[in-house]
């Protein structure tokens, strides 16, 4: 699988050199797994007793006892002697025998068997493909166990299989073990969270795995996770995650789509660890570098803009890192970022704003912004119109749901067929509900939205009363209706207008 890594960027090999196991267990020996599994290694299973239980057959009590022992040359003489009679008694024992500790300790001898050479991954594949059997079954049945030691240490024994062997694994099966390790991840409490992220970190180095996970709803999960209370070292993990995924270059163009430069930014403000700051910068330079459209990068650059990565920038330019990674990506962002700056329309800011889900009162969001790009929201079978109404039905904060109303009244405004289009998009039923929000700034907002939206209705069903039947008598009256309203909201506009022309 080794040739269906990211690609020849040598950063990149470089540090999928460093995942190397053995390194990566030692900085996780703390793990609760690795812990866990120490301790196992010194409980001795009594073979003789499940033999004379007539619970293991001969042969694989045979093989199982001259296996189970600390001379490592006649492990290794057994192995290359017995490869079918090692994958059948260990599979054997692993779907038959019941008791926890028992499995608990063939799982640790397997996971130390792949350990000590990666090409022992191929016993499994060449036994499966001999008896014409099912590769993964009997590893994937055990992640229904309910002792979280033999399902994660089954998780990593699998990771380690599906990337290490030549064969890749299937889709039913991959799907079946990325939508656990999904799970996994949300699962609250989990003591097992960075083996969980350890298995992800070794399956996302290959791009078609990459796809299956993206497939299961996985880039959300990671960030959910990210955007909650976690520690240093899961951050670490997850966020590594994402920067082995950005290095597909369609990948990379799709990921802020899931919001991750805001949730990544606030990380950075907030880390004191530098391997989570040198990671999160490198998944912000992937998301420039790698994007094959420019405009996309460009829209990074903006997102990263407007969620203060600047000022991170400067506060560790600041600091003077004696690591060259930090150094030089601090170097590189802060010239695209400064950059993109200089480039800026008043409407990509605000397009780049809207699509971050993070609205504020930022500049754009100004009658004169309005007047000039009102009918910009059209583009891209309304799009960013789309998003705004999409945010006033998912989003807590109060602030996003003020300026987005506040947005879509403006809209409205300037636009002479906006109302029609709001109510088509369903935007005019949403803000109405918010009419009752417990918010009194979205209250605020929400009314104005709707007072807008009604003098465009009052406007548009007069001209079409004066077409249908001259009746000026019932347009007189509509009139004298609606114009109360919207000189109220002539009088409470935030907008920088003093006087409102409402067509």
């Amino acid at each position: 699988m080794a040739g269906n890594l990211a690609g020849a960027d040598p950063k990149f090999k470089e540090i999928i050199t460093s995942l190397d196991d053995d390194k990566i267990d030692m900085l996780a020996a703390t793990s609760v797994l690795q812990q866990k599994a120490t301790d196992i290694r010194n409980q001795k299973v009594n073979w003789q007793s499940y033999f004379q239980s007539q619970m293991i057959s001969q042969e694989d009590f045979n093989f199982i006892v001259a296996f189970d022992v600390n001379d490592s040359q006649n492990k290794v003489a057994l192995l290359r002697r017995d490869r079918t009679q090692a994958a059948q008694t260990l599979l054997n024992l692993l779907g038959h025998v019941s008791k926890d500790q028992t499995l608990q300790y063939i799982l640790v001898l397997v996971d130390d068997m792949l350990q000590e050479d990666r090409s022992r991954v191929e016993i499994f594949h060449e036994y499966a493909t001999l008896r014409k059997e099912p590769m993964w079954a009997p590893f994937l049945n055990l992640l229904n166990r309910q002792d979280g030691f033999i399902t994660n240490m089954t998780s990593r024994i699998i990771a380690k299989i599906a990337c290490w062997s030549h064969t890749p694994m299937e889709r039913s099966d991959l799907h079946f073990y990325l939508t656990w390790l999904k799970d996994q991840l949300k699962s609250q409490n989990n003591e097992y969270i960075q083996s969980v992220a350890r298995c992800l970190q070794m399956m996302l180095r290959i791009d078609d795995y990459r796809f299956a996970f993206v497939s299961v709803d996985g880039i959300s999960t990671l960030l959910s996770v990210l955007a909650g209370r976690v520690n240093f070292q899961v951050q670490y993990q997850l966020i590594f995650c994402l920067w082995v995924l950005t290095f597909n270059p369609l990948l990379a163009e799709k990921m802020n789509k899931f919001n991750v430069i805001p949730i990544l930014a606030d990380i950075l403000s907030d880390s004191v660890k530098e391997k989570v700051t040198r990671i999160i910068l490198a998944v912000f330079r992937n998301l420039i570098e790698k994007p094959e459209d420019a405009q996309v990068a460009k829209e990074h650059c903006i997102s990263m803009v407007q969620s203060k990565v600047l000022k991170q920038l400067q506060i560790l330019e600041q600091r003077k890192c004696d690591d060259e990674d930090i150094t030089a990506d601090v170097e590189f962002l802060s010239e695209k970022l400064h950059s993109s700056v200089q480039d800026l329309s008043s409407f990509d800011e605000y397009a780049t704003e809207v699509k971050s889900g993070r609205l504020e009162w930022s500049p754009v969001h100004k009658s004169k912004f309005w007047r000039e790009n009102a009918q910009r929201l059209n583009e891209k079978n309304y799009e960013l119109l789309r998003i705004l109404i999409h945010l006033l039905e998912t989003s807590k904060d109060p602030l996003v749901l003020s300026v987005a109303s506040f947005d879509i009244g403006e809209y409205v405004r300037h636009y002479p067929r906006g109302k029609h289009v709001i109510e088509q998009l369903g935007g005019k039923t949403l803000v109405m509900q918010l009419l009752g929000h417990e918010d009194p700034n979205v209250r605020y907002e929400a009314l104005l939205a709707v007072q807008k939206l009604m003098v465009h209705n009052w406007e548009y069903l007069g001209r079409q009363l004066e077409q249908d039947t001259g009746a000026d008598k019932g347009v007189s009256k509509g009139g004298s209706q609606v114009a109360g309203k919207a000189h109220g909201s002539q009088v409470h506009s935030t907008s920088d207008d003093s006087s409102v022309t409402w067509l």
